[in-house]
Formats: structure tokens, C-alpha cells, sequence
């Protein structure tokens, strides 16, 4: 089992902010979580990460227990994509510094990298397409190539469990479509991490996600096969508003027919 929650709930106050969440990602299973705004996926991934604690249920995250394990531990076993952590890096630091970084999952490096380190950090930047600005500044490169790097850094330390939280935000069309098919090739390969990809979009759910798990109000709206839950009919009700889906190269597109009220 790579995730098991039971009757999760997290509130700070008299306020929600999960409720009554039960989800499961066994062995051989790629999730993409979709929701709006403020529908809880951000908080689902601090907890599965270990930075947030459950009010009330059971958490097991690579068969680790919450409360009966070190969750900085848990954490070195995660990698996690989001332009949120962006925010955390010493801009100069070149976007070799980075990937090598995430072996220890740290923000810096400490110690002078081993030849071994620098060698699979760089192999990791050529499978992205991205050696070509190893040693330029983090600060100085586009969006798309941070998510790169970023990417590149969470692989660094061979993590069970890659989380990519809306990767393509910022992303122009170019950019997301290079990124996305770089997701695919990942996903197949025969070593590849469990996925999850977070995203409010259904055209980003590529084929090789075929589990969907929809947030709304912080529970869990519904949770199932990707062409079961991908209906005109369901995404009207779990978006309150009209949407009409086509079905074009294995993917979902979505539009919205009109504001609702």
C-alpha cells in the first residue's frame, strides 16, 4: 500500500479544513487529485508529506504509520514538485546546486558534492533536457526550466512517492506540452516512483493517470477510474457549472459553457 487514509479530519479551530477524507493508493497505481481553489489539496499533500497532523482518522504513507514513525524520515522517501518550495532556494545557487540538494532533502548545500552526486545530478538535468543551464543561477531561468530543475531535484534522492502539485502553473502552451510528455515518459519507466499529480485542469491528466481523486469542501467528492469520473454530467455537479468535455488524443478537454450564477 503506498497511502492509505481512514476517516481523516483536520480542523484548526471550528473550521474544517479536511473532512472525512478515506482514500487508498496501492502498488502500481498513478492518482491525479483534481479541485478547484481552496478544496483541500493542498492541505491532503502537507499531511501526506508529514507537515500536517490528522485531527482525527489514520494515516499510513509507504506503510509508515503517523504516530509510530520519524517523519522527517518519511520525508526523504517523498519527492514533492511545487512552485511553492520555489520560494525557498538561495537564487544564485546554479540548478546543479539544487538537484544535488535533494538527496538529503535540504534547502543549501553544506558540503562539498561527490563526484558520484554531480555525476547523477547531471544525468538527471540531460533526461530533462536541461544540462544546458546546470550552472546557470536558479534566479536567472524561465519558469518552465525551474520545474525542470525541481523535478530533477525530487528524483535526486530516488523517492518511492513523486508528488507533482501543478507542475505546469505559469507554464506556456509549448512549455506544459514538454513537460507533460516528460511526466509520461517518467511514469513508464521501469524504476519510476508512484505518482500523484495535482492539477484543476483535465486536459493535464494524462492517460497513464488512471485513478482520479476529486476534492471539493475538503472531503472527497468522488474517487475512481479516470473515464468513469471524466463525464459531462459529473464535472457539472463537482464544478456547479456548465462544462461540456471532449475526448481528443486519450485526454480530457474541458470547457466552460457558461458563469455560473
Amino acid at each position: 500500500m503506498i497511502i492509505k487514509i481512514e476517516d481523516v479530519s483536520l480542523w484548526r479551530g471550528s473550521k474544517f479544513l479536511l473532512k472525512n477524507v478515506n482514500w487508498q493508493i496501492e502498488e502500481g497505481e498513478q492518482w491525479a487529485i483534481m479541485g478547484l481553489n481552496g478544496s483541500g489539496k493542498t492541505t491532503l499533500l502537507n499531511m501526506i508529506n508529514g507537515y500536517l497532523f490528522p485531527s482525527s482518522g489514520n494515516v499510513e504513507v509507504l506503510g509508515k504509520t503517523f504516530g509510530h514513525y520519524d517523519l522527517r524520515e518519511l520525508r526523504k522517501l517523498i519527492g514533492w514538485v511545487s512552485t511553492a518550495i520555489q520560494e525557498r532556494f538561495y537564487l544564485n545557487e546554479s540548478a546543479l546546486d539544487i538537484v544535488i540538494s535533494g538527496k538529503e532533502a535540504v534547502i543549501g548545500l553544506f558540503d562539498e558534492p561527490s563526484r558520484h552526486d554531480i555525476l547523477v545530478a547531471s544525468d538527471l538535468l540531460e533526461q530533462l533536457g536541461c544540462i544546458d543551464y546546470a550552472h546557470r543561477p536558479y534566479q536567472t531561468l524561465s519558469q518552465g526550466e525551474k520545474q525542470k530543475v525541481l523535478i530533477a531535484r525530487a528524483l535526486m534522492a530516488k523517492p518511492r512517492l513523486l508528488i507533482l502539485d501543478e507542475p505546469c502553473t505559469g507554464l506556456d502552451l509549448f512549455a506544459r506540452e514538454q513537460l507533460l510528455r516528460y511526466i509520461d515518459k517518467l511514469s513508464r519507466q521501469s524504476e519510476a516512483p508512484a505518482l500523484i499529480y495535482v492539477t484543476h485542469r483535465t486536459e493535464e491528466i494524462l492517460p497513464v493517470f488512471d485513478k482520479v481523486l476529486l476534492m471539493k469542501d475538503g472531503g472527497v467528492f468522488a474517487a475512481g477510474r479516470r473515464n468513469d469520473l471524466m463525464t459531462e454530467e459529473l464535472m457539472n455537479e463537482f464544478l456547479e457549472a456548465p462544462v461540456s468535455l471532449e475526448y481528443k488524443d486519450r485526454r480530457h478537454w474541458m470547457n466552460l459553457i457558461a458563469f455560473p450564477e
